[in-house]
């Protein structure tokens, strides 16, 4: 059964917000928006496979008995190579890219099990996207340089070892893994970076997945490499660089008001847009609510910001005091009210 928490989903953000990646890969469809805001689960029709969590930018989705990140521990621990649905994963489009990119640079030699799809009524929506996956995390860790090895193979695994799978979990619900404890302190880092940043206006509500805490603790783990390559953005699912038109911009803070991570930020005086890529989910939020479309995806992207979490700015403003209320605002244009007493005039 998959269940959503409700508080976790993007589109609570905001009403112009319409991401619908949870209904658009369900492939029995079980999961139904349309005017709702809140994505509605039929858990008559529901097989659980996990494919609409690994899509869910903000991990607002959950599989009863499969969690990702358990699944990654313990694979990463008993030295696992083989991701089967038969063994270990109740479909292996529950793996988003990001566990996948993870899971490589910690094993360094992962084998999807496609034996089953064949035969199976859900391929027609999560075979594309399982290859989808691999082709992304393969891209990626091309241009990391890295010699992790990701394969596609007809193994058509037949033993179920899934209830032994369980008791591993139950164990180690106890005792941690030793980069089960990495992310831990990783995840405290980075969260104290967000929240306790000087020059940061929302401190409230800002949090990273469990999968970005996750692959930047394993990238932690890999060599740099000597040279740090500059992908197409457009082939990346779960990360971005952003571009700002200065002329569009109206400065009314709405971006980074709906950042769920914190990788748009201001400060309290809100002078300025500051940008993290580590940080971004590529949710999409912030377009959808800019108005004047100032802000745009880069049609780049440097392997770097995957390595270390960089603060770049966007635009500065210039702070003064509304004629009319008194209240100080950020412009970079010549307005002398604020916009609440514009639109009142």
């Amino acid at each position: 059964m998959i269940r959503l928490n409700a508080s976790k989903c993007i589109r609570l953000l905001h009403k112009k917000i319409e991401c619908s990646k949870c209904e658009d890969i369900c492939p029995t469809d079980a999961i139904f928006i349309k005017n709702n805001p809140l994505p509605t689960i039929n858990s008559v029709l529901c097989v659980g496979c996990g494919a609409c969590d690994a899509l869910c930018p903000t991990e607002a989705f959950s599989v009863d008995d499969f969690n990702p990140e358990k699944f990654l521990y313990d694979f990463v621990q008993t030295k696992q190579t083989l991701v089967s649905c038969k063994k270990n994963v109740p479909c292996i489009a529950a793996l988003n890219t990001e566990y996948i990119i993870s899971l490589a640079l910690l094993n360094k030699k992962i084998v999807f099990d496609m034996g089953h799809c064949d035969s199976c009524e859900i391929a027609h929506k999560c075979k594309p996207q399982i290859v989808k996956n691999y082709e992304e995390a393969s891209y990626i860790l091309e241009a990391m340089l890295s010699d992790a090895d990701i394969k596609l193979q007809n193994i058509a695994y037949k033993d179920d070892e899934k209830s032994t799978h369980n008791k591993r979990d139950l164990f180690r619900n106890i005792i941690k893994t030793p980069f089960e404890k990495e992310v831990d302190r990783s995840a405290k880092f980075i969260q104290t970076y967000i929240s306790n940043r000087k020059d940061n206006a929302l401190l409230k509500q800002k949090r990273v997945t469990k999968r970005r805490e996750i692959l930047l603790s394993a990238v932690k783990k890999t060599r740099k490499p000597e040279i740090y390559h500059v992908v197409d953005a457009n082939e990346l699912s779960f990360i971005s660089s952003k571009l700002l038109d200065s002329l569009k911009c109206d400065a009314c803070k709405m971006c980074y008001i709906v950042c769920p991570t914190g990788a748009l930020t201001s400060d309290i005086r809100n002078s300025k847009i500051d940008f993290d890529a580590s940080l971004c989910i590529k949710c999409n939020a912030c377009h959808e609510v800019c108005e004047p479309n100032a802000l745009t995806l880069s049609t780049s992207f440097n392997i770097k910001n995957l390595f270390s979490m960089q603060v770049e700015n966007l635009i500065e403003f210039d702070v003064r005091n509304c004629q009319e209320c008194g209240m100080m605002f950020g412009t970079n244009r010549d307005e002398k009210l604020c916009a609440r007493c514009s639109n009142l005039n």
